[in-house]
């Protein structure tokens, strides 16, 4: 009977297991990739979560300012664009509830 319930209560782990998914920080540097930004995964990672951060605790209050702190911490041949679009990426992978702060750059 025992073992009747350990087998049952296993099965149910497994139906009610999320789905695997990609890790995270991969997902943002291959996202960075088809920007032309490259570097080391754990670094760009590293800097994405630092952005979020300054964002959510106002050390950067808009984007304009997320961007100088990422252009001073990216590759010194990151341009302007790609300045922003891997401020859009951090955005949606590691903070998407800042995601005010760049819908304010197109009003």
């Amino acid at each position: 009977m025992k073992t009747v319930i350990l087998a049952t209560f296993s099965a149910l782990a497994l139906l009610l297991a999320a789905p695997a998914h990609a890790d995270t920080d991969t997902d943002f540097t291959n996202e960075l990739h088809t920007y032309g930004i490259y570097g080391q995964k754990d670094y760009n990672a590293w800097i994405g979560k630092i952005v979020c951060k300054r964002m959510r605790t106002g050390l950067d209050a808009n984007a304009g300012e997320a961007a100088t702190f990422l252009k001073l911490n990216l590759d010194k041949d990151s341009d302007e664009q790609q300045v922003y679009q891997f401020l859009g990426g951090a955005i949606r992978f590691y903070c998407p509830d800042q995601q005010p702060v760049l819908d304010a750059l197109v009003r």
